[in-house]
C-alpha cells in the first residue's frame, strides 16, 4: 500500500505505508495517520503530507531556529498553526523564552497529534492542562488572534499550503498585523511552500511581505517528505540582519538538520527564482 500526495502539473511525493491506523474529520479537514515502511508515522491533513516522524526535524529546526538565535534575545513568541507540538516544541529549547503561545485553529489535529503523533514529549497535553509554565495553548482563529494582540519578539506561522483555506496567511493585511503586533526588534517567519512547485505563490508573498516588514528575506530547505527544496519567509522589524546569527547561543542546541555553523547555506536559491524575488 502506498500514499501519494500530488502536487501541481502531476509532480507527486509518495511513501509506502504498513497500515492506516487512523481517518477522521473536524470541522476544518480531513485527518489521516499512516505507519510508514521506513520514515515512522506520516501525518496527513486534507491529502498533504504535514510531516513524518522520522525527520520532522528537518521542516521545525529551519522553521525556527534561524530566526530564533537571529533575534538579539527572543522572549515572547507566538505560534500560529503548528498543532502537531513540533514548532512549540523547538522554540522552547531556547532559554531566553519567557513566554510562548501557541493559536491552533483546529484542536483534533492536537489530539490526533497527542495520541498518534507523539512528538512533541508530552507537551501539547501539558499546555492543554495548562501546566507549562512558559507556554500556551490557545485553541482559535490566528489571524483573529494576531489582529488583536501582540508585544511578541518572534511570530512563526507554521501553516498549511500557501493555497487554499492558508492563503490569508499570505495576505499583506495578514502581514500588517504581524508586523504591529512585533516588537522592535522583531522577526517573522512562515513557511512558503515548494520553491519549483509553488514560485508563484512564493514570489507573490514575497512582494507582499515587502511592502510591508522593513527588510525582507527567503531561504530554502530539503524538507523530508515535501517536494523539497521547501522555501521560508522572513519579515524583519526595526535594524536586523537575518543573515548574522548568535553563534554562542546556538553551540548550546544539539540539531540534527539546520547547521548554524553553516547559515550561509540556507541562502541558496536556483537563479530564475532569486531573479523573480527582486
Amino acid at each position: 500500500m502506498e500514499f501519494i500526495e500530488w502536487y501541481p502539473r502531476g509532480y507527486g511525493v509518495a511513501f509506502k505505508v504498513k497500515e492506516k491506523i487512523f481517518e477522521g474529520k473536524s470541522g476544518y479537514q480531513e485527518i489521516k495517520v499512516y505507519e510508514t515502511e521506513g520514515f515512522g508515522r506520516l501525518l496527513v491533513l486534507d491529502g498533504t503530507v504535514q510531516l513524518v516522524t522520522k525527520g520532522e526535524e528537518s521542516y521545525h529546526e529551519p522553521l525556527v531556529h534561524p530566526a530564533m538565535f537571529a533575534h538579539p534575545n527572543p522572549k515572547r513568541v507566538l505560534v500560529i498553526g503548528g498543532g502537531d507540538g513540533g514548532t512549540i516544541r523547538e522554540v522552547l529549547r531556547h532559554e531566553s523564552v519567557e513566554k510562548a503561545v501557541m493559536v491552533e485553529i483546529d484542536k483534533i489535529v492536537v489530539e490526533v497529534s497527542m495520541e498518534y503523533i507523539q512528538i512533541d514529549g508530552g507537551l501539547l497535553r501539558r499546555m492543554l492542562e495548562g501546566k507549562e509554565d512558559r507556554a500556551e495553548l490557545i485553541i482559535g482563529d490566528g489571524v483573529r488572534y494576531l489582529r488583536e494582540n501582540g508585544n511578541f519578539d518572534v511570530i512563526i506561522v507554521d501553516s498549511t499550503d500557501p493555497v487554499g483555506p492558508a492563503e490569508m496567511l499570505f495576505s499583506e493585511s495578514f502581514y500588517k498585523d504581524a508586523y504591529r503586533a512585533l516588537n522592535d526588534p522583531g522577526i517573522y517567519v512562515t513557511q512558503a511552500g515548494s520553491v519549483y512547485l509553488f514560485t508563484d505563490e512564493l514570489v507573490s508573498a514575497y512582494k507582499a511581505m515587502k511592502n510591508v516588514f522593513d527588510r525582507v528575506y527567503y531561504y530554502s530547505f530539503p524538507v523530508i517528505g515535501y517536494a523539497s527544496p521547501w522555501a521560508f519567509l522572513v519579515g524583519i522589524k526595526g535594524d536586523l540582519d537575518f543573515r548574522r546569527i548568535d553563534l554562542e547561543r546556538a553551540k548550546k542546541l544539539s540539531l540534527k538538520y539546520y547547521d548554524p555553523e553553516r547559515h550561509e547555506t540556507l541562502f541558496q536559491m536556483p537563479k530564475y527564482v532569486r531573479e523573480m524575488l527582486v
